[in-house]
């Protein structure tokens, strides 16, 4: 049984080498295993370059391997992969939720709410601790959805919408972005109202020169926090960057699972532990990392769940679309892709899970401001 993984590695922009490293390492503990219901698992990789050419690339690869399903990967560019899988019929299992077509192809199976319930939970949480708001984001199509996202949260907690502030996603520094953010969010002129604004940078693996670029011109508004989504900030990053005493301390961050101490994620360590092999790319505090586990967990359910039948991409499609149901261990709510399971969101239909949760970086740990899961799909709904 082939899958196939794929995500951006080695690229001026966000990498996520972890996925694919870890799609390979949960291929040797199945087969260790005795496989996916008795099936060996093949698992294929594709690094897709962070961009259209590459994308399309491995989805063609994909179809040349006869893959039967892409599990847990990474894309900005779904216009390009999404089209020869669909002419395929291969199911996209688990990606990480960049783009709109994530949550419009029929082929797609999401298995968390992608960077609509994130920017969405992401105002939520910002609306109840943060009087003025700069949003620093990429001028890419992907980050073109986000301000509308994030003011949607910011509208279902009674706030004013935040200052929209685009730049290159690739960019070296950041200062000028930096100084209009503080600017915006700490009052210009207004000394008193110091430590009430929030700067929220979404910028994938660029937020960390973002934030250098903030921690270099902040002198003029010292208190005013910082804020991300996970996936641009996590424990490494956290860790990389001075631990307590770094940029994002204090920071609030939502995320799509519970923290990494949650016991939830016993398993997924200890495959890491003793079927990695000491790979470095694979992080489990990586929002990437932890949706391909997700979504082989779901792959693995699936292909049981077809008991003596071959596994094929038709298969595994009709297993989901005749109500499958998923329990991801509670690190999601259990998934099922029903018609009467999906958000009632013109721009996000396939959508089925639209739980968050809210953290913040204290003392150098990403713990919970929250406990338990907030489900936002009243406020995508508002926003489409």
């Amino acid at each position: 049984m082939t899958v196939m993984t794929w995500a951006p590695q080695n690229t001026k922009a966000t990498n996520k080498p972890g996925m694919p490293a870890l799609a390979q390492a949960y291929a040797r503990w199945a087969n260790a295993n005795g496989g996916l219901g008795g099936h060996h698992l093949d698992v294929l990789t594709c690094n897709e370059h962070n961009t259209t050419v590459g994308a399309a690339a491995c989805a063609r690869r994909a179809v040349e391997a006869k893959a039967v399903a892409v599990v847990g990967s990474y894309s900005q560019y779904s216009r390009s992969f999404l089209a020869p899988l669909e002419a395929a019929g291969i199911p996209y299992i688990g990606g990480y939720g960049l783009t709109d077509e994530e949550f419009t192809s029929p082929l797609s199976y999401p298995v968390n709410g992608g960077q609509p319930a994130l920017m969405a939970g992401g105002g939520r949480q910002l609306a109840a601790n943060c009087s003025r708001i700069a949003l620093v984001r990429p001028d890419t199509i992907a980050g073109d959805s986000l301000p509308q996202l994030l003011d949607a949260g910011l509208r279902a907690g009674r706030h004013a919408p935040a200052t929209d502030i685009r730049t290159v996603e690739d960019a070296t520094e950041y200062d000028a972005q930096a100084e209009h953010a503080l600017s915006a969010a700490g009052g210009v002129g207004d000394p008193a109202a110091q430590g009430e604004g929030c700067v929220s940078a979404v910028l994938g693996d660029r937020t960390d020169t973002f934030f250098d670029s903030f921690r270099r011109t902040r002198d003029a508004y010292p208190a005013v926090k910082v804020a991300s989504v996970l996936g641009s900030v996590d424990q490494s990053t956290v860790d990389r960057t001075g631990g307590a005493s770094s940029p994002y301390e204090g920071a609030y961050v939502t995320g799509w699972y519970p923290v990494l101490t949650d016991s939830r994620w016993d398993a997924m360590r200890d495959v890491i532990r003793r079927y990695a092999f000491g790979d470095n790319r694979v992080d489990p505090a990586d929002a990437g990392v932890q949706t391909t586990w997700i979504a082989y967990t779901v792959l693995r359910r699936a292909v049981e769940s077809l008991g003596d039948q071959d596994v094929t991409a038709n298969s595994l499609r009709h297993a989901f679309d005749n109500g499958l149901e998923v329990g991801t261990g509670g690190l999601t709510p259990p998934l099922r892709w029903r018609f009467q399971d999906f958000l009632a969101a013109e721009d996000y239909p396939r959508l089925v899970n639209a739980d968050v949760t809210f953290q913040q970086v204290r003392d150098g740990r990403l713990v919970a401001e929250r406990k338990g899961f907030v489900n936002v799909s009243g406020t995508l709904e508002s926003a489409s």
